[in-house]
């Protein structure tokens, strides 16, 4: 109220500022009732108070002190255009010019002060708050702004209560019940503060001091926070303020009040009372005062019982020395805002009647020019006001810049808490200093409020079914996949040679991976070849020293020496599928491999052919069918057949070979080494010669298993090609599902098997007549039938 006394002197002294014009004011008392603001605002614009009749109405209204009384009034006022200027209404809703032409205001909208408070939360990581809000269009469009506000930054809120303005006892019980059950840490309250006392008390009574508040500017720098009864709950409050400014001269001013020298200001006179416990005498007719005031404020006097209790006043009191709220203009708030809006009515009242309405630009004006409102709300839209120490807006669609100061209460040793400027809010920019910041479990450790912590790096967060979003599960991340930050959304996956490692949080280069012969299936696969190569051997020594014998020579000597060297060949070309793959060794294994079963397969064939035409010749008479199976002719074929695959095997080398590379198809943290085959038509015809021979093999030593047993070998081959074509039919379907260097083993394990089948079932019974049973190795026992 002396902000705007001592504004309108301020001008009235000024000589550039409105000269010769006196501006004049009128207070009104509106009770914070909402019939009794509009019965002020009414009684003000036509000039008839009940305590008065003014000489003239009032041009511009600077009020009233809420928003929905701002509402109420601007709606009344509007078609009228009566210019208002509101302090401290901030609800954004009063922004829209085209439902409130005639309202401006010298505080923020609090879209700006909610968007504070969402990048508070979204800054230091608050997922998880509460919300408290009054029940009126300053709580409910603080609480909608906040939301919007939030939405989409990983910010959600626990529980929403909302206060009645009058007081509720079962509001406060409901309030402190939330925010005591709350797993959220962060409380914001947008409400007045005799609703936060009475909360704050109940949580006092509970021991509730564990929360972080935030605090709207309605309540966020009231001095009874530092009351002891509530200062362990309202210890580390952070709130936004109005922003705080000094008036030059306003200290002084008010400290050289005197009710001697204002007979007519009942407020100064009851609070000198009050202050100095002293009377004052009832003003006299000749007392009255000179300044174009009247200010109706104040409650009545007090009861004529109690001022005669009380000394008379000596005159020599004096605020000089008095330390009250009042007198403190240290941080300037509402005053400040109450300030700037009498200048800003000021220079509008100097734009208009600076010029003609026809002519903004002229610098004439007649003194009697009458107040023309709508012509007053155009100027005061465009007018750009200063103070006389400097300070300058201007009204942007009836608001001003955001500015706002980031306040916190802070424990001190020596008292009751303290309010400290930690920040400031410029638009939607914060501008905060955090170290300044005494939070309220008293350390400068950011407190945590979250309904789920932040997933570590190496997990990725899952939500909850029918949960907020900031409610969510830690999942670990696949093998091979991998998050590296908190809260890592989804887990990423490694390049092809990479693997992530233990903790998922990097991926690592894949160990490199193939058959060895140091690991314990590269040993035992090499032990078996390298056994088969021998038996192989020991056989050839055998039937080499026994060669004269009728076992030996019976069963077509040379080709069951050409059968042994191609077994041997078979057993030692599986050591090429074993130890780190290399050009050459890709090249040569499936060639060796295809050859030496082919030539094995070639001498079987052979034989199994020369055994059917000895017998048909023998049996029929054709005496002369055996001549064309002349030696030179065995080893023809057996040529002519392995030519073909070595033919085979070199077109499919020379066009397509195959090459070193990585399996990155296979999981895990090794990656394997092995001989890739670009050309499947290559390794197919490979092994479909060899399986056409097969067949051929087995078909005709399945004609001749009928012929007499002492001198069959058909029966042997028979089973021998049945084992082998076993072996191979099972080799597909086991190739195709093995996973990295198991392909190879099972490929070698199926040449070895293959080759020992053959081995053993040929040549066994044989080697056991030779050495074991040396009386059946005779003419006499193989000619028996």
């Amino acid at each position: 109220m002396y902000a705007m006394v001592f504004a309108v002197e301020e001008i009235n002294a000024n000589s550039t500022l409105l000269p010769g014009v006196t501006l004049g004011y009128h207070i009104l008392n509106s009770c914070l009732g909402y019939p009794w603001v509009l019965q002020a605002a009414l009684s003000l614009i036509t000039g008839d108070t009940k305590n008065c009749v003014l000489t003239t109405s009032a041009s511009l209204l600077i009020g009233p002190a809420s928003s929905t009384s701002s509402l109420q009034v601007s709606n009344t006022l509007g078609p009228l255009s009566v210019p208002i200027i509101s302090y401290v209404s901030s609800c954004p809703c009063l922004s829209d010019r085209s439902k409130f032409p005639n309202f401006f205001r010298t505080i923020p909208s609090d879209v700006y002060q909610a968007g504070a408070f969402a990048r508070l939360a979204v800054r230091f990581k608050w997922t998880w708050v509460g919300v408290v809000v009054i029940n009126n269009d300053y709580g409910q469009l603080a609480l909608q702004v906040f939301q919007e506000e939030i939405m989409g930054k990983g910010v959600c809120v626990e529980f929403k209560q909302i206060i009645h303005q009058e007081y509720n006892e079962a509001d406060v019980e409901r309030a402190a019940n939330s925010i005591q059950a709350a797993k959220a840490r962060v409380i914001l309250i947008v409400t007045w503060f005799s609703h936060v006392k009475n909360i704050f008390l109940e949580l006092a009574k509970r021991n509730v001091t564990d929360k972080q508040f935030l605090a709207s500017e309605s309540w966020s720098t009231n001095a009874d926070l530092q009351d002891v009864a509530i200062a362990q709950v309202a210890h580390g409050i952070i709130g936004v303020a109005i922003q705080s400014a000094t008036i030059p001269g306003f200290a002084s001013y008010l400290r050289s009040l005197n009710p001697i020298h204002r007979p007519d200001d009942k407020f100064l006179k009851a609070f000198w009372e009050e202050q100095f416990e002293c009377s004052l005498p009832s003003p006299s007719l000749k007392g009255r005062s000179k300044h174009p005031s009247n200010v109706s404020t104040a409650s009545s006097d007090k009861p004529s019982a109690v001022r005669a209790s009380l000394p008379l006043c000596s005159g020599k009191e004096s605020l000089e020395t008095v330390q009250k709220p009042f007198t403190d203009t240290s941080q300037l708030r509402l005053s400040y805002n109450v300030y700037l809006a009498v200048y800003a009515a000021a220079h509008a009242l100097h734009s208009l009647l600076a010029c003609p309405s026809t002519n903004i630009s002229s610098t004439t004006c007649p003194s009697h020019h009458p107040i023309n409102l709508a012509q007053l709300l155009q100027h005061l839209d465009r007018v750009h006001v200063s103070t006389p120490h400097g300070d300058g807006f201007h009204f942007r669609g009836g608001d001003i810049a955001a500015k706002y100061d980031l306040v916190n209460w802070q424990m001190i040793p020596e008292g009751p808490l303290r309010l400290v400027v930690i920040g400031h809010v410029d638009g939607f920019d914060i501008h905060l200093n955090e170290s300044a910041i005494q939070w309220s479990t008293g350390s400068s450790q950011v407190p945590s409020s979250v309904c789920s912590e932040s997933c570590r790096p190496g997990t990725r967060v899952a939500s909850r079914k029918g949960e907020p979003i900031c409610c969510f599960d830690c999942i670990q991340c696949a093998d091979g996949e991998i998050s590296n930050t908190t809260g890592s959304p989804s887990c990423e996956r490694c390049p092809g040679q990479f693997w992530s490692n233990v903790e998922r949080t990097a991926c690592l280069p894949r160990q490199l991976d193939f058959l060895s012969f140091n690991e314990t299936l590269g040993i035992t696969l090499t032990a078996g070849a390298v056994s088969g190569a021998m038996v192989t051997t020991a056989v050839f020594v055998v039937f080499l020293h026994y060669r004269h014998t009728p076992v030996v020579r019976a069963n077509n000597s040379e080709l069951s020496f050409f059968l042994l060297v191609s077994l041997k060949l078979c057993f030692l070309c599986s050591l090429l599928f074993i130890g780190r793959p290399s050009a050459w060794a890709c090249r040569f294994q499936q060639a060796a491999f295809g050859i030496s079963f082919v030539l094995c397969l070639s001498c079987l064939l052979v034989k199994t052919v020369v055994v059917l035409a000895a017998f048909r010749s023998a049996q029929s008479s054709s005496k002369n069918f055996i001549k064309w199976f002349s030696p030179w002719q065995q080893r023809g074929s057996i040529g002519l057949f392995t030519c073909i695959q070595v033919t085979i095997c070199a077109i499919w080398l020379s066009l397509s070979p195959p090459l070193p590379g990585y399996d990155v198809g296979i999981l895990g943290a090794k990656v394997t080494l092995k001989c890739a085959m670009d050309s499947v038509v290559g390794f197919s015809l490979v092994l479909g010669y060899i399986g056409l021979l097969a067949c051929t093999c087995l078909l005709l030593a399945f004609l001749a298993r009928k012929l007499p047993d002492n001198f069959n070998e058909a029966k042997l081959i028979t089973f021998s090609m049945l084992i082998f074509c076993a072996v191979w039919v099972a080799f597909v379907p086991a190739y195709v599902s093995s996973p990295g260097k198991y392909v190879v083993a099972v490929e070698v394990f199926a040449i070895l098997a293959s080759s020992y089948g053959l081995l053993f079932c040929i040549f066994a019974p044989k080697c056991f007549i030779i050495v074991l049973r040396p009386q059946k190795n005779s003419r006499k026992y193989l000619m028996g039938r």
